[in-house]
């Protein structure tokens, strides 16, 4: 999966005055800043996702509130160098820092890690009847310390009103201290050894391959030290602000005074279009005209965003082709089986990139072990730190396998998907900036298509239900954001490697918290059944409904599925050989995994608007032109994201729904 034409638009800001980040004063302003900022972006995004469900920041792979709130700390220190010449000034640095911090806080309270726990954890014991029968069916192998059942408490988060800070509050969080706390060490050490994968891997691919990461380009272009006249001072930039703020401007206030016309950006239903069949059969195909996917897809390579629209489009007329021949009837109702192909495309696309970077890894497991001795010993310390780091953290999951009652080949084989699958989304976040949504992709449905519910039985069945909230859509998953945190800060000005792995952690244990009490805060005052329809009550219902369905109707392996699943493996490794060999191939395997995983199901549109405008602009203009109209797609970004940004302030502040600019 090598890149063979690298077209990275990264600014590439001149340098200032010399610092150092790691003086007391400097590092300590930054860490202050992130201890203060974390808790109100978690808060905001508890608020906006779950009380409100007005803008679904975290589910895009640029997450939309820290961009704002680094925006309103970039204003106001330009702000600050006019009025106040002689304050020192925050650096680049140190603002992104603060950024890194606001978007760990957002892999934390984000929409498929810790609202998805949320929505988890307090669902058996609630929806549990006589009619339903899960008592008696799975209740006895539900490890009770991990899930909420005190009714009382239930009630009261269910219904609502209710303040935590008063004695009666306070006795409901009784319920949730021993389930939030074991669940709170779990992900931490999820988190920690993602962060031991990502030392790893960070060498490799922010050095060696010298990956793109379209991803960082807005927040380290809007933070340089010329910024305010280079970013901020450019007409280009101004002139995409300004086109997709306005169009989010007057979509709000269309949902205000519907009177108002709007521009209607966001999605709608294709298929409402094509009634008759065979073309009805295209199923649940959107589009979408949003501002921002169309800025970040500038920034995709072009074989890529070429492949992810067009193996899209060509997975919809394979459902034609199937209605057509009568493929998606009788025992074949799964048809075209997305699901299936993309578990394989996905763990092709691992395989492959394990294979390529064999030597890399005999490399780095050799600078381990050699230590001092090591050509690079700073480097072999970093390596030894982060292969004892997965060892512990493989113990320690080993130990809480066994004490939720999972088997060991079972938790082997869940856990050994979930990390191949974060490794697999990382690389493809760091080479394409992509939105990576895989939600038909997790190692519960993979080990039951593979296995059947039989041969993995009830007590397997009901702990892989448990463990289901974390690896249900990875949209917010942590360690991509890891791995752009070091693009942006290793080899800055003063930023020793230590700093960034302490700011890290330092972010993970801040954010959990503020989660936790932002959360319980939230639902207990609105009421998870209440006023809070972002609440992930689908989350405890595919959890348990189908572990329910499963044990009253066991499932064998499916064969058909496990043919798809072999057949979307092939043509992964195929493709990448195919693209490896010839340097003309237009096809990515990347960009047919992501086009059957759901990533594309919002932004194949603004994929194929962007890859077009690209390829015009780079055929017609070269590099020249392309690097000039960077600042015009950020700005496309920038403007959508602080207009949604705006209206998300004023939805709550008001007590209104408002606007909002995605989903």
């Amino acid at each position: 999966m090598a890149t063979r034409l690298k077209e990275s638009g990264e600014m590439s800001p001149q340098s200032g005055p010399p610092t150092n980040i790691t003086h007391p004063l400097a590092l300590w302003r930054a860490l202050l800043l992130g201890l203060i900022l974390i808790p109100i972006n978690v808060f905001w995004t508890t608020v906006v996702e779950i009380r409100w469900y007005t803008l679904d920041g975290t589910s895009l792979p640029l997450f939309i509130t820290p961009i704002f709130l680094l925006f309103g700390l970039v204003l106001l220190g330009l702000l600050g160098r006019k009025l106040f010449p002689k304050l020192a000034p925050l650096r680049q640095e140190e603002m992104l820092l603060v950024y890194v911090m606001l978007v760990v806080s957002c892999t934390f309270a984000g929409h498929d890690t810790l609202q998805n726990m949320f929505g988890a954890i307090p669902y058996a014991y609630w929806h549990a009847s006589q009619e339903n029968k899960w008592g008696s069916l799975f209740f006895r192998y539900l490890p009770q310390w991990l899930v909420v059942t005190d009714h009382e408490s239930l009630r009261a988060f269910n219904r609502g009103n209710i303040s935590i800070y008063t004695p009666q509050g306070a006795h409901y969080l009784l319920a949730w201290i021993v389930p939030l706390l074991s669940w709170g060490l779990f992900f931490m050490v999820l988190i920690g050894m993602y962060l031991c994968l990502t030392i790893l891997v960070r060498r490799a691919w922010i050095e060696n391959e010298k990956l793109t990461f379209p991803i960082v380009q807005l927040p380290l272009a809007m933070t340089a030290d010329d910024a305010g006249t280079n970013f901020f001072g450019s007409r280009v930039m101004w002139a995409g602000f300004a086109l997709a703020f306005g169009i989010s401007f007057l979509n709000g206030l269309h949902t205000l005074l519907p009177s108002v016309p709007e521009l209607h950006v966001k999605l709608f239903q294709m298929q409402d279009l094509v009634t008759n069949r065979p073309w009805s059969a295209i199923g649940s195909t959107q589009s979408s005209f949003y501002p921002f996917a169309v800025g970040i897809a500038y920034f995709m390579p072009l074989d890529l965003s070429f492949s992810c629209w067009f193996f899209y489009v060509l997975a919809r007329l394979f459902r034609v082709t199937g209605n057509v021949y009568g493929w998606d009837t009788g025992q074949h109702n799964g048809f075209p089986y997305f699901g299936e192909q993309a578990t394989g495309a996905w763990v092709g696309l691992g395989v492959m990139l394990i294979y390529a970077g064999r030597n890399y890894w005999k490399a780095a497991a050799r600078s381990a072990w050699e230590g001092a001795r090591s050509s690079d010993p700073a480097e072999a310390r970093r390596y030894q730190a982060a292969f004892s780091g997965l060892l512990v953290g493989s113990v320690l999951l080993a130990i809480f396998s066994k004490v939720i009652g999972m088997s060991p080949l079972v938790a082997f084989a869940f856990f050994g998907i979930v990390f191949l699958l974060g490794f697999v989304i990382t690389r493809v976040r760091a080479e394409f900036g992509s939105p990576h949504e895989i939600v038909w992709v997790n190692p519960v449905q993979v080990l039951v298509t593979v296995f059947g519910t039989r041969a993995l039985g009830a007590q397997d069945l009901t702990v892989l239900s448990v463990l289901y909230w974390f690896n249900r859509g990875y949209r917010n998953h942590p360690m991509p954001n890891q791995l752009e945190a070091f693009k942006m800060l290793e080899g800055k000005p003063g930023v020793r490697f230590a700093t960034i792995v302490g700011i890290l952690l330092f972010a993970c244990v801040v954010s959990l918290v503020a989660t936790d009490w932002a959360n319980l805060h939230v639902t207990y005052a609105a009421g998870a059944q209440g006023k809070a329809p972002g609440y992930k009550s689908w989350v405890g219902e595919e959890s348990y409904g189908r572990l329910a369905s499963w044990l009253n109707q066991p499932v064998a392996p499916a064969s058909t599925g496990l043919f798809y699943i072999a057949a979307g493996f092939v043509l992964t490794v195929v493709l990448s050989l195919l693209r490896t060999s010839f340097v003309w191939w237009p096809f990515h395997p990347a960009g047919y995994a992501l086009a059957l995983s759901y990533a594309m199901e919002y932004f194949w549109l603004p994929v194929l608007i962007a890859w077009l405008l690209k390829f015009l602009i780079v055929r017609y203009g070269g590099v020249k032109m392309y690097r000039a109209a960077i600042p015009f797609f950020l700005g496309l970004i920038l403007g959508d994201y602080t207009m949604g940004s705006l209206w998300a302030i004023a939805g709550p502040l008001l007590g209104i729904p408002t606007y909002k600019i995605y989903i």
